[in-house]
C-alpha cells in the first residue's frame, strides 16, 4: 500500500514508516522541507531536514533558532525505517525532491520543480521510483514556456523603451527565485545596475554568496531621496504594487514576470503595462516529461487543478490519481510564490 510511505494528514504529507512530514503546514516533530518558499517552509517545527544548497535561505525563512540538518544532494540519511536522499528539483536555489526508500518500494515527492535551464540552481534530476508525487501548478496544456533568451530580449527592449521615454521600469516578481533568475539572465546581456525593493536585498546576497553571478544591484532605500529613477530598472515583489513605496517612481511603466502571463488577459486584469512569461515551475510538457523520466508505476498529483493532468496520464496508461485520494489533506497554496 502507498500509505505505508505516504499518508496525507491535516499537518501535511506524512511518512508513517519514517515518522516525518514533508513540507508540513503545521508544526511537527520532524520536517523534511523541499525549499524555502513560504508555502513549503514554515516555522515552528522541532527539527528540519533540508538540502545544503538551500540551508542559508532556510535560515532566513525559519529563523535563527530553528534546528536545521542539511545534506548534500544524493547523500543518504535514515529516519525511522526509511532511507532518504534529496535531489535537485530545478525550482530555486537549494530546492529538492525527496526520495524515500522503505518497505520494499521507493517514493519520490517532487516539491516544486521545473525542467527549463536556470543559471541560479542545480537542474532537475530524474529519480527512478515506484511512486511519484508531482506538483501541477501549471497542469493545463496551454502552459508552454517560451525560451528564456526570448523573454529576456523582450525585457531588455522594454527597459530600453522606458529609458528613451525617461521613465522608470518597475518589474514585479517574487523575491525568492524569480528575482535572482532574472538578475542572472540579465548578466548575460548587460552590466547595468538594477535597483531592488528592500524585501529582495538579503535574498539576492544569499545567492551571491552561493556563487551565482548576477548584474550589480543596489537597494532603492540606499539611493538619494528624491531621485526619479528615470530609465532605470527596479525589481519589486507583487505586494509592493499600489503601496506608498511606489510613489518614488513617478510615471513608471510596470511589468509582471510570472507563468500566469501565459493566459491572455491576465496582465490586463492585474493592471500591469507589460507581462513576461517566466515561471519557476514545470510547464505542461515539463510535467509530462518528468512523469515519463521517473518510470513510476503510480503517480499522485498535487497543487493546482490536476484533473487535466490526471486524465491525460491515464489516457497514456499511467495509474494517476489525486493525492487527496490517499486521505484528507488541504491542497492549496498559501503564499504568492507559486508561479
Amino acid at each position: 500500500m502507498d500509505s505505508d510511505l505516504l499518508l496525507p494528514r491535516p499537518e501535511g504529507l506524512y511518512c508513517p514508516a519514517g515518522d516525518f512530514y514533508i513540507d508540513p503546514m503545521l508544526p511537527v516533530a520532524r520536517a523534511v522541507v523541499t525549499h524555502a518558499h513560504g508555502d513549503h517552509a514554515r516555522a515552528g517545527s522541532a527539527l528540519y531536514h533540508v538540502a545544503s544548497a538551500g540551508a542559508a535561505l532556510m535560515r532566513e525563512r525559519l529563523g535563527a533558532t530553528a534546528t536545521i540538518r542539511a545534506y548534500d544532494y544524493g547523500e543518504r540519511f535514515t529516519l525511522g525505517e526509511t532511507v532518504l536522499s534529496l535531489h535537485p528539483s530545478g525550482h530555486v536555489l537549494g530546492a529538492a525532491q525527496v526520495r524515500i526508500e522503505g518497505r520494499g518500494k521507493v517514493a519520490v515527492v517532487s516539491g516544486d520543480y521545473k525542467r527549463d535551464p536556470d543559471p541560479t540552481c542545480a537542474p532537475f534530476e530524474p529519480v527512478p521510483c515506484d511512486v511519484f508525487v508531482t506538483e501541477s501548478t501549471f497542469g493545463l496544456p496551454i502552459y508552454r514556456w517560451p525560451p528564456m533568451c526570448e523573454v529576456i530580449g523582450d525585457l531588455m527592449a522594454w527597459w530600453a523603451d522606458c529609458a528613451e521615454r525617461g521613465i522608470p521600469a518597475v518589474l514585479f516578481c517574487y523575491a525568492l527565485g524569480k528575482a535572482q533568475r532574472i538578475l542572472a539572465e540579465l548578466a548575460t546581456r548587460t552590466d547595468r545596475t538594477v535597483y531592488l525593493h528592500g524585501a529582495m536585498v538579503r535574498l539576492v546576497e544569499d545567492y551571491r554568496e552561493a556563487g551565482v553571478r548576477m548584474v550589480p544591484t543596489e537597494a532603492v532605500s540606499e539611493t538619494a531621496r528624491g531621485r526619479d529613477f528615470a530609465g532605470e530598472l527596479i525589481l519589486a515583489p507583487p505586494s509592493a504594487a499600489g503601496a506608498p513605496w511606489m510613489k518614488r517612481f513617478s510615471k513608471a511603466s510596470t511589468g509582471f514576470a510570472s507563468g500566469w502571463m501565459q493566459v491572455r488577459g491576465a496582465r490586463r486584469r492585474r493592471g500591469y503595462d507589460r507581462g513576461f512569461i517566466v515561471s519557476d515551475h514545470a510547464d505542461w510538457p515539463g510535467l509530462i516529461r518528468s512523469v515519463e523520466d521517473c518510470g513510476a508505476k503510480r503517480i499522485y498529483v498535487t497543487h493546482g487543478d490536476g484533473e487535466a493532468l490526471i486524465r491525460y496520464l491515464r489516457e497514456r496508461g499511467h495509474d494517476a490519481r489525486s493525492l487527496r485520494s490517499l486521505g484528507e489533506m488541504p491542497d492549496a497554496r498559501t503564499s504568492e510564490e507559486g508561479d
